[in-house]
């Protein structure tokens, strides 16, 4: 089998892994979206509040439930966008094998990207039921008011500006850059996955506060979430992607301000 013919064919599997891992994850939260709908829209009892079986501090079940919930949306948002890097380190590792000096497996690099992701998650889910404790995010886990919710547009409109994003996302954006500024690709699992955490924390310095929004529209809201992914693969994948972020962040802040003095 000619080189071109293993590259080609180590290219699908990493596209065909990609793409099986984004739609089961998307299963997932579609179907958690439709149980909530179902939760939400089944009869009250008479003289019970609407939602006060969710109102109680949370136990360690219920994070447990939070955290998988933002681990396996994180996987489904972020793993395509991923996807330019992933090629990279697959053609790499293939021609570095053909010269007898193999890498670990793609796979390694890929967990550790979604490491960096899942520690974001940690840190999401520690958020929310932080937010939810003080009742600025209600049961149903959306803001709790037209003026939070724009807090939270311009606090996300805001970052869209500022010099950490715009770094992050060059790293996001050069693959070639991001590997030389790193020492190139090393041999064994243990440095693949820290390459990989350190690709994923740069995105999560690129997109934090991106995913903050679901904290104003509906954390389970298949179509933000949806809208923030397609969003944050443009960004990342074409050259413009700084003007992008520009206006984004201005029109966040502007809708932000607009919601705050409704």
């Amino acid at each position: 089998m000619s080189i071109e013919s293993l590259l080609k064919r180590d290219r699908r599997i990493v596209l065909v892994s990609i793409a099986a891992l984004t739609a089961l994850a998307w299963i997932y939260l579609l179907r958690l979206a439709g149980d909530m709908k179902m939760t939400a829209a089944m009869p009250k009892m008479p003289d019970v509040p609407d939602m006060a079986p969710m109102l109680h501090a949370w136990t360690a079940t219920d994070f447990a439930f939070i955290f998988v919930m933002w681990a396996v949306m994180m996987v489904g948002m972020m793993t395509p966008s991923a996807a330019p890097m992933l090629l990279i380190y697959a053609r790499v590792a293939r021609q570095s094998a053909i010269n007898g000096q193999p890498l670990a497996s793609t796979g390694w690099f890929a967990t550790g990207y979604l490491f960096s992701w899942t520690a974001f998650s940690l840190v999401a889910s520690a958020a929310q039921g932080v937010l939810e404790r003080v009742a600025w995010l209600t049961p149903m886990m959306a803001a709790a008011s037209h003026r939070i919710g724009g807090l939270v547009l311009v606090v996300a409109g805001v970052y869209q500006f500022s010099m950490l994003k715009y770094s992050c996302l060059a790293h996001c954006q050069s693959p070639f850059a991001f590997i030389q500024a790193h020492g190139g690709f090393k041999p064994g699992p243990s440095n693949a996955l820290r390459l990989g955490f350190q690709h994923g924390i740069y995105c999560v310095g690129c997109c934090w506060a991106l995913m903050l929004l679901l904290f104003a529209v509906g954390v389970m809201n298949i179509f933000w979430i949806a809208a923030i992914a397609v969003f944050v693969l443009i960004e990342r994948t074409i050259p413009a992607g700084r003007w992008i972020a520009r206006v984004s962040g201005a029109g966040l802040v502007f809708t932000g301000i607009w919601l705050f003095v409704r």
